[in-house]
């Protein structure tokens, strides 16, 4: 396989906040690759930088110093429409108050392709529902946002993403607001993304199972920077995670042979 993301000696730190107290976050020269057509998780307590990374990766952010390749170009040289082309996000939720339908949202997926153009085109509408095919969300086309569960709303953005036809997908906590069943399905839906389309996914996850179970390999961050880059069983040890996490944990294997992760509860006192 070939590097389709490439981060190279990236370094970025925030403003020094005001309180002399306050921990200011900061990169000090971070590098991974995400390989063509893999699962690529991220990973790492909170404050580790997850966040952080996701907005250098889209140009939301600027590296202090270093580079961020995607497909062998400096992202930085992309303009936002064709960066857009290639990499679409989803986030952990669509923004509130938002008055649009199912159809309208994902038709959205489409600007990126023609950013000078008013109206939609055939191929556009042709593109937009078999996005809403793939996530199951046609029959729900002209129902507004705001009357779907957690879970249609998510498929509704995965079907916006899908609709950009990008090489890379990213997504943010996809899973942070679901219950179990909507978790399952939008986990089998990435797995057939993933294998039947060949997109490429880069997921950031609070979920060290739900990571364990989808990716190829992880990337566990700790304070801004690389803990461990490898696949499941060798980035969730437990004598790794315990000194990320601060917490003392247990590491078995599913039926499947991926590890999953619980924690040591400490006994009850008396």
């Amino acid at each position: 396989m070939s590097a389709l993301l490439e981060v190279r000696d990236v370094a970025f730190a925030y403003p020094r906040p005001e309180r002399r107290r306050a921990r200011r976050f900061a990169f000090a020269g971070m590098s991974f690759s995400v390989e063509v057509g893999e699962v690529f998780g991220i990973i790492g307590p909170n404050s580790a930088g997850k966040t952080s990374l996701l907005r250098l990766l889209t140009r939301v952010l600027t590296p202090a110093r270093g580079e961020i390749l995607l497909d062998g170009r400096p992202v930085g040289s992309l303009a936002h429409w064709a960066l857009a082309r290639e990499v679409a996000v989803v986030p952990q939720e669509a923004p509130r108050p938002f008055p649009f339908t199912v159809e309208q949202l994902v038709m959205m997926g489409r600007f990126p392709h023609a950013p000078a153009r008013f109206f939609e085109t055939a191929e556009d509408a042709a593109v937009a529902r078999e996005a809403m095919a793939a996530t199951d969300t046609l029959a729900l086309a002209a129902l507004p946002l705001e009357e779907l569960s957690g879970g249609e709303r998510q498929r509704a953005m995965l079907a916006r993403a899908l609709a950009q036809q990008p090489r890379l997908l990213v997504l943010d906590e996809p899973t942070s607001h679901l219950d179990l069943r909507y978790q399952a399905e939008t986990a089998q839906l990435l797995r057939r993304l993933n294998g039947e389309r060949g997109v490429t996914i880069l997921l950031v996850s609070h979920d060290l199972n739900l990571a364990a179970e989808l990716c190829d390999r992880l990337l566990l961050l700790h304070e801004g920077r690389v803990a461990r880059v490898g696949t499941p069983g060798e980035v969730l040890e437990p004598s790794l995670l315990e000194r990320v996490f601060e917490c003392r944990v247990v590491v078995d294997k599913t039926t499947s042979g991926r590890p999953t992760v619980q924690l040591a509860w400490p006994a009850e006192r008396r």
